[in-house]
């Protein structure tokens, strides 16, 4: 099978390609990624020796031309799309480069994609796309979608117009939905790394509000493998949740991760919560387990040792990927909040 992966030098599009190639020595990837400031080319340098199974090819899924030649050149099998603006604080403070990339970057590539007529489609999505949830249930497939961020909404709008692709056009577009991820590779705007990094450096660990947030926390090749089953197995046109069975609050998983690395709970600062911030999100993903075979394997703990282990293992890459960029907008986003 060739691959065309979209947002590739990603957190979860990293884990998928070195996932995909490791299992299927017969399949080859061609990975097409902006590099904005999330992306990281050096994630999978050590691939790019490995061609005709592995290519990198700098590029935006909202150039029509570029994705036309593509998937015209390289005789795609199927497309996993990954491409995202994905951090909500960010989203918040402008929302139009999420619009332009989760949106309409997402809707170029179905339509270049049905031109071409590749045979298989799979969009990833979010949970965040389904709003909050009270202190009871689960999101399933057919929870009405009611995004509460800037993000989310740009997320929900591109699974939307993959419903319609499919409606209209019988395009094979299939569309997962997964809870938070974490795992090697992340990049430290988000929980952990971000909360790893301050504690490491003896530095105020910023909660939100009062913590009590609760997440379904994945590891990352988890929801990797349920991608791999969704483009193997799934049905065209459904959607599918995966989640972790993880659920913990953001002050349980800062607790947990200070416990790990030995750090005082002193550390613990907590800060204007943010606007719009969904209370809580769990995953009923048996839909995923009926269709797919879905489960996840690895437990919150023991994800999170091993996650914090591949950190301290790569500080480099951690100092690489710490931009003045990322450096300017996360001082500007906390000092705002304190």
């Amino acid at each position: 099978m060739k691959l065309l992966v979209t947002g590739g030098c990603g957190f979860i599009g990293t884990n998928f390609i070195r996932l995909m190639l490791g299992k299927h020595p017969d399949w080859s990837i061609v990975n097409l990624d902006k590099l904005t400031y999330a992306g990281n080319r050096l994630n999978l340098a050590d691939l790019e020796r490995d061609e005709p199974r592995y290519r990198f090819i700098q590029g935006d899924i909202g150039d029509r031309e570029l994705i036309m030649d593509l998937l015209a050149d390289d005789a795609v099998d199927a497309v996993v799309n990954f491409a995202a603006e994905s951090h909500v604080d960010r989203s918040i403070d402008d929302p139009s480069p999420f619009l332009t990339t989760n949106v309409l970057g997402a809707q170029n590539l179905f339509e270049c994609a049905r031109q071409r007529r590749v045979g298989r489609f799979v969009h990833i999505s979010t949970d965040e796309v389904y709003g909050t949830l009270g202190p009871d249930g689960r999101f399933t497939e057919a929870t009405p979608l009611a995004p509460n961020s800037p993000y989310s909404a740009s997320k929900a709008g591109a699974d939307l117009m993959a419903r319609a692709y499919f409606e209209t056009y019988g395009f094979p577009v299939i569309v997962t939905r997964c809870s938070n991820n974490y795992g090697p590779y992340q990049f430290p705007e988000k929980l952990i790394p971000l909360m790893y990094l301050a504690a490491t450096a003896d530095r105020p660990l910023p909660v939100y509000g009062d913590g009590l947030n609760v997440r379904d926390w994945i590891y990352v090749d988890d929801h990797c493998l349920g991608v791999e089953l969704a483009l193997l197995k799934g049905r065209e046109g459904q959607a599918y949740n995966f989640g972790g069975d993880a659920e913990e609050t953001n002050l349980a998983v800062v607790k947990t991760l200070l416990a790990i690395l030995d750090k005082p709970e002193s550390l613990i600062t907590f800060v204007g919560d943010r606007p719009g911030h969904d209370r809580r999100y769990a995953m009923d993903y048996s839909l995923a387990a009926r269709d797919l075979g879905f489960a996840p394997s690895l437990d919150f703990a023991t994800g999170l040792s091993r996650t914090i282990d591949w950190y301290t293992a790569n500080a480099k890459w951690l100092e690489q990927v710490q931009s003045g960029e990322y450096q300017r907008f996360m001082e500007s986003w906390y000092e705002a909040r304190s």
